[in-house]
Order: C-alpha cells, then structure tokens, then sequence
C-alpha cells in the first residue's frame, strides 16, 4: 500500500521528555533507578504510523504503554488533541486510544467467550442501547477483521494465534478509536500470518482513518507499514525520520548496524554488502554507561560520548539522531 503524505498534517499525539523509572532493590536495603524510558519527546499526526523499533529490553514497550498511562509515567508530558492527559481521568481517552498487545494467548481471558471481549469496552463505555445494537456491532467488528459469525460464542483456546490476534484487534476498535498503538501485535505469528495481519491494519487505517504507534523488533515490518521510524536504545531515542529517509542515510552507528542485519533475498546482493557486526552485549539499564549509552558498543565513540548524553537534534530537514559525531 502506497504511505499517504501527512507531512502537514495536524498533531495528534505529542510526547514530550517522558521518563519511566522503576525502583529495583539491588540490595538489603539500597533501591537503584531502572530508567526503563528516559526522556523519550516525539509527535504522531492524524493519519500516520510512526514505528517503533529496537532490541528487546530497550524501552519499546514500556513506551506505549505509558504513553496511554498503563503505566504512569514518572515525568513528562503526553498531549492528546492538544490536552495533556497527565492527571486526568482516563475512561473518555480510552474511547480514543487503544492497544493490541504483543501476546494474542496471554492477552485474552480464557473464561470469556469471543463476544464478551470484544463488547466489554462497549458494556463499560455504555455505547449500545439494547443487547441487540451490542450484538449487531460485534457481529460488525468481527466480520471487520475477518472472523466468521459462528465464532460468537467461543472461546479463546479455540482459535489459532492469527485467529486470537484478530480478537485483540477487533476489540481494540470496538470503541471506534482514532489512535491505536500496536505492540508487537505479529511477533508472536507464523510469517504467512505476519502478512495478513499487518495487510489489514493498513486496510484498517485506511477505512478507519487511524493513527498507529507501531512496535516492533523487524525492521523489514517496520518499513513497510511506517511512515516514519524512531529507534530506540537503551530508554533513549537515538534516531528519528521517514521511513525511506532511515533506510536510506542512517545517521546514528546503531541504526547503521541494524540495517545492516537485516536479510537480502538476492545472494549477489547479500554476498555484497558489508554486514557491521554489533560488539559486546546491551549494557545493564540498572548499571548503565555514563555519557552516550551506546558509546561501549560504538566503533567511532570518543571522548565528548563518555561525557555528555547527546540530545536529539535534527541534522538534516526531518532527520533527528542524537549522536555527537553525527
């Protein structure tokens, strides 16, 4: 599907030196800060899906959802439609924003039918009349997202895990909402099944006029339904730019290296291309290093990297990276 243009389009959602630290006992008594996201800022306008991606354990996750306040953030500010939503009650916004979890088997309670998950959102936010309007509108939403009515009174452990992630999906628009941030919502499938799913989301969005924060550890799903990209490392964003633009002239030496992981179907190709290789393992977010968290890994770090943490500054007309040598 062709990426709409929504260069110009109005902020939806505006993040704005958001941080997340957990208290983590590292001894008898001493506490030590986990810094699960640190000081992460970004906007998303109406329409666009801005990817997310990283290696595990570097803040994705904690990212969405403190975005819509699962977990409450420890500083920062989260704008939705021009309103901070720091402090406010959060059943009106829940009608506006949504999640698809990563796990479509742990996600799902097993001792409620399909109808059940998918109208609870409705029961709560009291959107239907009659139990009649609620089953007309669930039979709507599964049929939107490609179960068959005879699914209506089943449950979970009957279904395969694209079946149950089309559930999680199904009752993440029963509300009809405009933001939805999908977390890792294919990591857990077969790839056939990656593909239909994230054909539909782009359906979806489309029909819907949806706007995704999208999660996820594949650059390749990644690039193919962003518009653009932020990458993570460590709680930190590091690089942040259009998709094409990203793939294109990566700034940041971590984006660098994950791109170069990533596989080429064309064996001349592949045999080609310079694969830089990532050293050492993922610092301890508990013990992290001063300065630059990826300067331990880094081939051109020096010293201003151990000094400074180095902002997130646009080095050329929407490109951002936070890298001294940038």
């Amino acid at each position: 599907m062709e990426k709409k243009n929504v260069e110009s389009g109005e902020i939806l959602l505006e993040v704005k030196n958001l941080k997340k630290y957990y208290p983590v006992r590292t001894g008898f008594i001493k506490k030590t800060e986990l810094k699960a996201v640190d000081d992460v800022s970004f906007f998303i306008r109406k329409g666009e899906t801005l990817g997310i991606v990283g290696e595990s354990g570097c803040g994705k996750t904690t990212l969405g959802r403190t975005v819509l306040r699962l977990e409450e953030p420890t500083s920062g500010d989260i704008i939705y439609e021009g309103e901070s939503i720091i402090g406010k009650n959060m059943k009106e916004y829940r009608k506006k924003m949504q999640i698809v979890f990563q796990d479509p088997y742990a996600s799902l309670d097993p001792r409620k039918t399909v109808s059940d998950i998918i109208g609870e959102a409705m029961d709560i936010q009291k959107l239907c009349k009659t139990k009649e309007e609620r089953r007309d509108k669930i039979l709507e939403l599964m049929k939107l997202v490609g179960l068959n009515a005879e699914f209506y009174n089943r449950f979970p452990h009957e279904f395969s895990g694209g079946q149950r992630q089309r559930i999680g999906i199904a009752r993440a628009l029963a509300v009809n909402p405009g933001f939805i941030i999908c977390d890792e919502p294919v990591s857990a499938l077969d790839v056939s099944i990656q593909a239909q799913i994230i054909n539909m989301l782009e359906e979806l969005q489309e029909t819907r006029k949806l706007t995704y924060l999208f999660i996820a550890h594949d650059l390749a799903i990644v690039k193919h339904i962003s518009t653009r990209i932020g990458v993570m490392y460590l709680g930190h964003m590091v690089e942040l730019a259009e998709s094409a633009e990203l793939y294109r002239n990566p700034i940041h030496p971590y984006t660098e290296m994950l791109l170069s992981a990533i596989p080429i179907a064309d064996p001349d190709l592949s045999a080609a291309r310079k694969r830089i290789k990532l050293e050492g393992e993922v610092p301890s977010p508990l013990n992290p290093p001063s300065g630059c968290p990826f300067r331990t890994r880094c081939p051109k770090a020096g010293k201003a990297c151990a000094e400074s943490m180095p902002a997130l500054r646009e080095i050329t007309p929407g490109h951002f990276a936070a890298c001294h040598n940038a």
